[in-house]
């Protein structure tokens, strides 16, 4: 991936993101670039919910971004993944969907085992993982209920457990 500039833009972009498929492939170099540079933080309508979610940009991730948006491919393109098929203005979520598998068969990983929304739940598992915050993580995905997060984790009573035993009184 370290010699696709495309490939590793939108990696970086969808674990730092936290979109689903949908809204991370109709991205627009406007939502994260202005004034001459990558923005640190962006937001954007999510198609699912209509709400607005805001999302952080890395400097790893800013870095790839700007080397891609710089990349003669994309001179004068509105959509940050433009499509290579004429007719589509930006990348397909099936066409994502077939980049995801690329990169998980080239790692060896099981491909039946993750797909386009492993990448959104990548990150937000971590923060989950590190600080059992659930609210932080219900406001990253931009869900509304509490319980669609707790649902979308995974979370149970042994992670509950896990938590418990960490405070001593």
């Amino acid at each position: 991936m370290a010699g696709n500039l495309r490939d590793l833009a939108l990696f970086n972009m969808a674990v730092d993101s936290k979109l689903r498929g949908c809204d991370l492939v109709s991205l627009r170099v406007r939502d994260v670039f202005a004034a001459g540079r990558v923005k640190e933080r962006a937001s954007m309508i999510q198609s699912k919910t209509a709400k607005p979610v805001r999302f952080e940009i890395t400097e790893t991730t800013r870095l790839s971004l700007e080397r891609w948006i710089h990349d003669p491919e994309m001179i004068g393109l509105e959509f940050l993944w433009p499509s290579r098929i004429h007719g589509s203005p930006h990348l397909s979520t099936r066409q994502y969907a077939r980049i995801v598998l690329g990169w998980v068969v080239s790692v060896g990983l099981e491909p039946s085992a993750y797909g386009t929304h492993s990448m959104r739940r990548t990150k937000v598992a971590q923060i989950y993982k590190k600080t059992g915050n659930l609210r932080a993580v219900q406001l990253l995905l931009g869900h509304t209920k509490m319980d669609s997060t707790v649902r979308y984790l995974g979370v149970d009573i042994e992670d509950a457990l896990t938590l418990s035993e960490g405070i001593d009184l």
